[in-house]
């Protein structure tokens, strides 16, 4: 008999768990339905007025058009973008912060002998938003009219040619040292502190050559003052067109690109991911966005969460190779 009454009881307890369960499904369903009840926080981790920063509001902005809520941009610069990543890799896996990543979400974890996050575990793809490639400049005054030219003198004297860069581990270093495995040529590695006096000695004549993102030289291509010699690409830059692309000179596996898109904190539900992917992707589709970005030499790149979690996958064994390789560590 007491068998059968406490049997009783946990039967009667299924139940009404069961019953809690069910009941508990509508209300979940009913929040993710409700997404978002409240302003959504978008970290840059990098400082106001650059070119994340840039691409971040002006795409941002038509999101929260689209999803009929404000979105807020949060700058947090510093610890190589690890400050800002680490920041929402922690965050509630809500929806409520997003990150808008960089390449260095695919080059930190070989930079860097410890993180305090992981990100290929703890944040996950929303969608790109956009790319640009890089551009391999000269000084006017250079004698190297052609990049054909630069290596076969690189070649000839493997330990003259010097290229600048904004620092250890940032872009334009990656792609320099790649341009140099497709070459096969040397050239010595000057860091700066930041893009600004990198430019400032390539223009004087101090350094050799700089792979480097359009934008911040464009006015000094268009001005004489510089000559880009090639962009880091399959098919030619929007800024320059004109500029042959590595690949037509024959270097294979030399492309390099500075791109963005948005990440959340894994585990965040399916539905909410698609609703800001979906809201990203009609923004890419924006003429007045479309626009913009070709004013600042990006190509918008729309696509799913997967094709851009592929994306980062494949951009990060890539870079990892060349990190290894050139035995390179950030500052």
């Amino acid at each position: 008999m007491l068998r059968s009454h406490a049997l009783a009881r946990i039967l009667r307890g299924l139940g009404l768990a069961t019953a809690l369960v069910a009941a508990g499904a509508p209300a979940l369903g009913h929040a993710e339905d409700a997404y978002p009840s409240k302003p959504i926080r978008v970290v840059v981790p990098y400082a106001p007025g650059g070119a994340v920063d840039i691409v971040t509001r002006l795409v941002t902005q038509k999101m929260g058009e689209t999803l009929k809520q404000s979105i807020v941009v949060d700058n947090r610069p510093g610890g190589a973008t690890n400050i800002g990543m680490d920041l929402v890799a922690r965050a509630p896996a809500d929806g409520y912060t997003v990150l808008t990543s960089s390449p260095s979400l695919a080059s930190n974890a070989s930079l860097f002998a410890k993180l305090p996050f992981d990100p290929s575990k703890d944040l996950a793809p929303v969608g790109a938003i956009g790319y640009a490639p890089l551009v391999v400049v000269v000084a006017a005054d250079s004698p190297f009219k052609t990049l054909k030219e630069m290596i076969d003198y690189a070649k000839a004297n493997p330990t003259k040619l010097t290229f600048g860069t904004a620092g250890n581990g940032s872009s334009g270093h990656l792609a320099s040292e790649l341009l140099k495995a497709a070459g096969k040529f040397n050239a010595l590695h000057v860091p700066y502190k930041g893009g600004a006096p990198a430019i400032t000695d390539l223009l004087g004549g101090r350094i050799s050559f700089m792979a480097i993102n359009p934008l911040e030289v464009i006015a000094h291509i268009k001005s004489g003052k510089m000559r880009a010699l090639a962009v880091m690409d399959d098919k030619p830059a929007s800024l320059l067109p004109d500029v042959p692309t590595v690949k037509s000179l024959g270097l294979e596996n030399a492309e390099a690109t500075v791109w963005w898109g948005l990440n959340v904190p894994k585990g965040t539900p399916a539905p909410v991911v698609e609703k800001l992917n979906t809201a990203l992707n009609q923004a890419l589709g924006d003429a007045t966005v479309k626009s913009r970005l070709a004013e600042l030499g990006a190509s918008a790149t729309p696509g799913t969460a997967a094709d851009f979690g592929k994306f980062v996958e494949t951009e990060t064994a890539k870079w990892s190779q060349v990190i290894k390789a050139a035995h390179i560590q950030a500052d």
